[in-house]
């Protein structure tokens, strides 16, 4: 896991690459408990209709081939990638300490400069976010911003990463 470390916000910001993974494993696609074969060939009968799809690991009624090998991976021991990208951008920051804050924006840019644009806001105590809409070999940089009420703290300094291919 790579981890770069951003100044802002009293904290730091962590970037890494990492699966996202649900309470059960998304690729047990026959609720069996383990992940094997059985799955697989489930997976693969979705893929070419002779199933229905039912599968949630790349967005709601999508089962490709995408699905097919991120099932194989898991059945050979891999973690189970379910999103709507084939990499997933794990993003953390510890809390800041100024007192009110009511939540985070987290933005995105393909500069360090920017511009950033806006991926989500998470509220309360929230303090990560996942990015399923990343594509492998490019770099991002990612910026986050303290909220308190309708008042926004200015951007932390940018961190960046580039996703590399995995097979």
């Amino acid at each position: 896991m790579r981890r770069l470390s951003l100044s802002g916000l009293a904290a730091g910001l962590f970037l890494s690459s990492a699966p996202l993974w649900s309470q059960a494993n998304p690729c047990d696609l026959n609720n069996d408990g383990v992940v094997n074969s059985a799955d697989v060939q489930l997976a693969v009968n979705m893929t070419i209709g002779m199933s229905s799809c039912t599968a949630n690991l790349a967005g709601s009624n999508v089962c490709d081939a995408i699905v097919v090998q991120r099932v194989v991976n898991a059945s050979m021991g891999q973690a189970c990638l379910a999103s709507t990208g084939i990499h997933v951008v794990s993003l953390t920051w510890t809390a800041s300490t100024s007192s009110g804050i009511t939540g985070y924006q987290v933005s995105r840019g393909a500069a360090s400069t920017g511009p950033f644009t806006l991926l989500a806001s998470v509220g309360g105590t929230t303090t990560s976010y996942m990015d399923t809409t990343v594509i492998s070999g490019q770099t991002y940089y990612y910026v986050v911003a303290a909220v308190a009420g309708s008042s926004v703290s200015a951007n932390s300094t940018p961190t960046s990463g580039t996703l590399i291919p995995t097979p």
